[in-house]
């Protein structure tokens, strides 16, 4: 019988794996100045010249999302991030899965419907395998750090 209450650290360590995939990707298309993810639908020319901000300079931000996003995640298992007051820690894990999941929601959509960005049926797959990871690592971290009634 599996015990849903254990709190597992397998998935924080999946997430900030990810993460970090995420910000390697972001920085080689940093270096490169390109909109866009490697493995990604390509962002065309008029789309990158129409950007709000230089493609380099957005690239590098998302790698340092991409970071930030792994430290969180780390963050979840370890005894910094438990010593972090609860309610702080999962109101940035909440934000932090609004984003993520409106990002994996837009390759999930594009990859099972369509919605024209050009993202695969597998980038939908990996976007439903993010959200679960995503949720597991913030359900075992709850779990981590409720408070015992006595």
């Amino acid at each position: 019988m599996v015990d849903f209450d254990r709190p597992r650290r397998w998935p924080a360590y999946a997430v900030a794996v990810l993460f970090l995939g995420y910000a390697a990707g972001k920085a080689a298309f940093a270096l490169q100045a390109r909109l866009g993810f490697p493995g990604g639908p390509p962002v065309s020319a008029a789309e990158s010249g129409g950007y709000f901000m230089e493609a380099a300079t957005a690239q590098w931000l998302a790698t340092a999302s991409g970071v930030l996003g792994a430290c969180v995640a780390v963050a979840t298992v370890t005894a910094l991030g438990r010593r972090t007051p609860r309610t702080l820690m999962l109101l940035v894990l909440v934000g932090t899965l609004l984003a993520v999941g409106g990002g994996a929601g837009i390759m999930i959509l594009d990859g099972f419907v369509g919605i024209g960005v050009g993202w695969q049926w597998y980038h939908g797959i990996l976007g439903v395998l993010v959200i679960g990871l995503f949720l597991e690592m913030i359900r075992s971290y709850a779990a981590a750090t409720r408070r015992v009634a006595g």
